[in-house]
């Protein structure tokens, strides 16, 4: 038994070995053999655990956010009707941590802290202690900081690839491009259509797949243009800020549109501040005397009255305790040229009158003016106007007292009027003209619009609108000046400027408007404030500028038969 015992390696007591060196030898060999067996299986769970780490992500899955969980989505370039880029992607890199790997907090802000500054320390603080498996610290680095703090070293800390929205050509079209968050989700303007239309717009690419841009009608150098005379303008009449659309009458593309005072689209948490709201699409105004262009061409089409008409002018209309007059009054009988030329309030409000109250509200929401603009822009305002209509509201409102519209509500129904009758909702994406008169609606009769056209050229010629004169190319125009409602009551202290023309007009292509909130009087206009002094000569600016990049270019046999004769003031 104790020899069975021996030979098996049970005893190890020195009198066994000694007593049988083959057995010493082979137990030497089990335990040589055990120990690289031991080695194996150590190293191969070594090996096992860090192919296991290389592959799984830092951060449990299940506790990372939800837009870490979205495949990225890269946005489509947006680019101007000729190309140029407005907006586009570019990599960035973010940075995270594991809260719960950090091994030293105040080591970790210590080091963080000198390379991003603007870091909240406290903030910082919460979140490396909540032990939360996936927290973000600072999105869209510079690849300077992202360097610098790879270069830290710092336990628990991880860079992700994002895509940063970036907006070359800065202020000049933000609100017709928005912003989008931080995220790169569209929050305002044609980033906010995109987003809602990101099944035909926004395409989910691999490894450098390619998106096709979104054109835009915007075209970069009027939209320069425009603003830059904008700019100008509230500027030297000190406005409290101020619209401007260029609107292609054939077609409805705008070219431009700015809205004044405006935000960096780089900068996206300005876009959603109240006082960067989009003039254009989302204030309501009421717009004055250019409301009497719309009068004018409903007393036509209804054939209450034709180009011979004559209205009595020269005494006002009492309305209880209200009076309607005219600015400058020529206290006489007017023909229907004279009472746009002259912008006769009295006339116009006996105008509409005879049109009627059912016709008047009718004729309105034929031109999409009760209503809001169906357009690409997601800020598209309600217009406003007296639930309880009266004979006196269909006067006020001739002469464009008593609605609230928003001025692209009123570039769309002049290009409508001027352009043979064919109304058609703005676009701010291409549109061919083929396009536009598939979606296009008559809303007057073609006879209607060459006598809206006529008006409109007469009253630059020798009306209020003479400072829209423009040397060598033919403009047509309506001013209208309005008194703002403050604290429930009219005050005359606080105009609304505004002035729209349209050009060229033996065949009218494009509408410019110009809206001034708020213009004061200079020296250079005798102290005075209304539109005929500001908004109507920035309109010529505008076109003197913007006529020869779309191809209008002046007549030489084109002169002003005028002269330098100062405008009226209405």
């Amino acid at each position: 038994m104790m020899a069975t015992a021996a030979r098996f390696g049970w005893l190890v007591g020195p009198g066994a070995e000694d007593d049988d060196p083959d057995m010493r030898l082979a137990r030497q060999r089990r335990r040589v053999t055990l120990a690289i067996a031991g080695f194996v299986l150590a190293f191969a769970v070594i090996s096992i655990r860090l192919v296991d780490l290389s592959l799984s992500p830092q951060v449990g899955a299940e506790q990372k956010s939800a837009a870490e969980l979205v495949p990225a989505v890269r946005r489509p370039d947006i680019v101007d009707r000729n190309g140029h880029i407005l907006a586009t992607d570019i990599q960035t890199a973010s940075l995270f941590a594991d809260a719960e790997r950090v091994l030293d907090v105040d080591e970790a802000i210590e080091q963080l802290t000198p390379v991003l500054p603007d870091l909240d320390v406290e903030d910082l603080r919460r979140k490396l202690q909540s032990k939360k498996r996936f927290v973000w610290i600072k999105r869209e680095l510079t690849p300077r900081q992202q360097s610098a703090i790879h270069n830290l070293g710092i336990p628990a800390f991880g860079f992700r690839k994002e895509t940063r929205r970036v907006y070359p050509t800065g202020r000049a079209a933000a609100h017709a491009l928005g912003a989008v968050n931080i995220d790169s989700q569209g929050i305002a303007g044609i980033e906010k259509y995109i987003e809602d239309h990101r099944d035909t717009l926004i395409q989910r690419t691999g490894e450098g797949g390619a998106v096709p841009p979104v054109a835009l009608s915007i075209d970069l150098r009027v939209q320069y243009a425009l603003r830059d005379e904008l700019v100008q303008a509230t500027q030297k009449y000190s406005a409290l800020g101020g619209a401007g659309i260029v609107l292609d009458v054939k077609t409805g593309e705008l070219l431009g549109m700015v809205s004044l005072p405006d935000y960096d689209p780089n900068q996206p948490a300005e876009a959603l501040e109240e006082k960067f709201l989009n003039r254009n699409t989302t204030g309501v105004y009421e717009l004055g005397s250019t409301f009497k262009t719309i009068t004018s061409a409903m007393a036509l089409d209804y054939g209450v009255a034709t180009m011979e008409s004559r209205y009595d002018a020269r005494t006002p209309i009492r309305v209880g305790r209200f009076r309607i007059n005219d600015f400058h009054g020529e206290n006489r009988v007017l023909t229907v040229p004279e009472i746009f030329t002259y912008s006769s309030n009295i006339a116009t409000a006996r105008m509409a009158l005879d049109v009627g109250m059912d016709r008047h509200q009718a004729f309105l929401r034929r031109l999409h003016m009760m209503e809001r603009l169906k357009t690409e822009m997601p800020e598209a305002a309600m217009p406003l106007w007296p639930r309880d209509w009266k004979p006196v509201s269909t006067m006020t409102i001739a002469f464009g007292h008593g609605i609230s519209v928003t001025p692209l509500h009123l570039a769309a129904a002049g290009a409508a009027l001027v352009n043979g009758g064919l109304f058609m909702n703005p676009t701010l994406l291409r549109r061919d003209e083929l396009g536009a008169r598939a979606i296009a609606e008559r809303v007057v009769k073609p006879e209607t619009s060459a006598n809206i056209r006529e008006l409109m050229r007469l009253n630059v010629e020798k009306g209020t609108a003479t400072h829209a004169r423009v040397d060598g190319i033919s403009v047509g125009g309506k001013t209208g000046t309005a008194e703002k409602v403050k604290n429930g009551r009219y005050d005359n202290a606080a105009l609304l400027t505004s002035f729209l023309g349209m050009f060229p007009t033996e065949d009218p292509r494009y509408m410019v408007l110009i809206v001034l909130d708020e213009p004061k009087g200079i020296k250079e206009t005798h102290g005075f404030r209304t539109s005929g002094w500001n908004a109507a000569p920035v309109t010529a600016k505008v076109i003197r500028r913007i006529a020869p990049m779309l191809g209008i270019l002046p007549r030489l046999d084109h002169k002003d038969p005028f002269g330098e004769t100062a405008p009226a003031i209405n």
